[in-house]
């Protein structure tokens, strides 16, 4: 028995996966926002927060020195310092007037800071509970992990559209990624107090041995070539509305927009937003444990893409209706979360066998490619044909993804 109990877990859990999920939505969500504020063109703002999922993509090839190099606690006090300092370089960025480079020079270091703590973290909670702990926890983690998406893509982004109306935009962000700063500076210092010192077996260097031939046996996998390009492409349209649907709602109606305020973005995003993707996300995992994922995997991927119509009904209408607005999000979102449950299950099928943890970093490594290389072209894509004609893109490029399901080999178990 593990003599950490259930209360010493939630002295660190709830705060841990606060932090490891604010630092995501800072760097793929609220980056595409303050760029967009600060009259950044869709091409640029595309193009250059696509290029941060690059360490969630190469996450897989430098985890297993997180095991090798230091402890998993060690490793979640200083990669929460970084992100502190990123932050702190980030608000001090916006101050000069070169605040572009250097402040997407400091987003480099929130991304990889951010997916080495996500590898950290995680490790640190399989050692620092045990079975029972952990399967008490699993709810608890995810909950925060969405509470701390929903500060970043709400409370952050609604903090600094208010403050923009005294200061203006590049003050008001650099005063917002201060206050963000503070936050993880402070759960750094929270957590060299409440993370549990958990002895660690010593690592040697045939965990690189193993890794080497675990990833090997991930490409030996039967039907590779399908798993591969279905990763590629279930998001292919996703990926690309993703970057775009922000600068959406707030470019002009002259431009093609819907012409919300930040605030207002915010508030969609980081309270409706999140709320139906975790739903949908909710009823997703009940469905799927019913009749299994080989029943579901259609329906939900259709789920996940009928719904980006929204977009184009939005962009030729132009509804001036806040309530509207929010209710057109809010189907995207749920079906969202909804159709991605199917994924991210397709992944653990796909990653099951003896090297299940490392295949399943390769497969979320491929899955972040397949999220980066659509986004890097989409801002050009939109400014070439215009809202309504790319988000009609964006239907038609959903539809490789829904032809290759038919080649999937998922067996028939109810129990996923």
């Amino acid at each position: 028995m593990n003599k950490f109990t259930k209360f010493t877990g939630w002295k660190w859990i709830p705060s841990l996966y606060f932090a490891e999920g604010l630092p995501y939505v800072i760097v793929m969500t609220v980056s595409v926002i303050m760029y967009k504020n600060l009259e950044l063109s869709n091409t640029k703002i595309a193009l250059y927060t696509s290029w941060l999922y690059l360490p969630w993509i190469v996450k897989p090839l430098w985890s297993p020195f997180i095991d090798i190099i230091k402890t998993k606690r060690w490793w979640i006090i200083f990669t929460q310092l970084l992100l502190g300092g990123g932050l702190a370089g980030i608000s001090f960025a916006l101050t000069t007037n070169f605040y572009l480079a250097m402040s997407l020079a400091f987003f480099w270091i929130l991304a990889f800071s951010s997916a080495s703590q996500d590898v950290s973290a995680d490790g640190f909670y399989m050692i620092g509970l045990n079975e029972e702990e952990q399967s008490f926890f699993v709810g608890i983690r995810s909950t925060f992990y969405r509470i701390g998406m929903l500060f970043g893509q709400g409370l952050i982004v609604i903090i600094a559209g208010y403050l923009s109306k005294e200061f203006g935009f590049q003050n008001a962000w650099a005063i917002t990624f201060s206050i963000l700063a503070s936050v993880f500076i402070s759960l750094s210092c929270l957590h060299y107090f409440t993370l549990p010192k958990v002895e660690e077996k010593k690592k040697s260097m045939n965990i690189l041995k193993d890794y080497f031939i675990s990833f090997k046996s991930f490409f030996a996998k039967k039907n590779i070539l399908i798993i591969l390009l279905f990763i590629l492409l279930y998001r292919f349209g996703e990926a690309q509305l993703a970057k775009l649907a922000s600068p959406f709602l707030l470019d002009t109606y002259e431009k093609g927009g819907l012409a919300l305020s930040t605030s207002e973005v915010g508030f969609i995003y980081g309270t409706i937003g999140v709320i139906c993707l975790v739903v949908g996300g909710i009823i997703g995992g009940i469905v799927v444990s019913k009749n299994g994922l080989r029943y579901w995997i259609f329906p939900m991927a259709l789920a996940m893409k009928l719904p980006d119509l929204v977009y184009v009904f939005l962009s030729i209408y132009k509804p001036d209706s806040y309530i509207l607005i929010c209710s057109c999000i809010g189907i995207e979102q749920l079906g969202y979360g909804f159709g991605f449950t199917a994924f991210m299950l397709y992944l653990i099928h796909v990653s099951k066998g003896e090297y299940k943890t490392a295949h399943y970093a390769i497969a979320t490594g491929i899955m972040a490619l397949g999220m980066m290389i659509p986004g890097m072209i989409s801002g050009y894509i939109q400014e070439w044909l215009g809202y309504t004609n790319f988000f009609i893109w964006v239907l038609i490029c959903t539809i490789p993804g829904l032809a290759l399901i038919p080649f999937l080999n998922i067996p028939k178990d109810k129990k996923f």
